[in-house]
């Protein structure tokens, strides 16, 4: 199993660098398959919000498709997979950004009662409370 790296998965989605782009498809086409799947970790996938929101500017509704796909491919493992599906839920239908809401999934899975914060937009999540 390999590990992948944001940059690597960014450029395989965003297909913006034509060298990179091809290479990064590349290994993920001949690297990650079902029987061995890329491990995708969940720092990789907070990056990978906060680069497609701050770098490319997509919206947070295009930002929840491609990390949909993400988490529905077979190719890769994602770290705590039942977690980050209820983040990407949350994150999905409020205002706080994703790694916000798993910072409170992974907090509530690991037995917090509550998640406290100077976050307005997280301070509304369930689980989080504000200071």
């Amino acid at each position: 199993m390999i590990g992948l790296d944001t940059n690597v998965l960014v450029r395989h989605l965003v297909q913006d660098d034509p060298a990179q782009s091809q290479r990064a498809s590349q290994l993920i086409a001949r690297e990650c398959t079902r029987d061995k799947p890329g491990f995708v970790n969940r720092i990789v996938l907070c990056e990978l919000v906060w680069v497609l929101e701050s770098a490319y500017g997509y919206s947070k509704e295009t930002i929840a498709g491609v990390l949909e796909k993400v988490l529905r491919t077979t190719q890769f493992q994602i770290e705590d997979l039942p977690v980050v599906w209820t983040a990407f839920r949350l994150y999905q239908k409020g205002k706080a950004d994703f790694a916000d809401c798993l910072l409170g999934a992974l907090n509530r899975h690991h037995g917090c009662d509550r998640t406290v914060t100077f976050d307005q937009h997280a301070g509304k999540l369930e689980g989080f409370e504000l200071v």
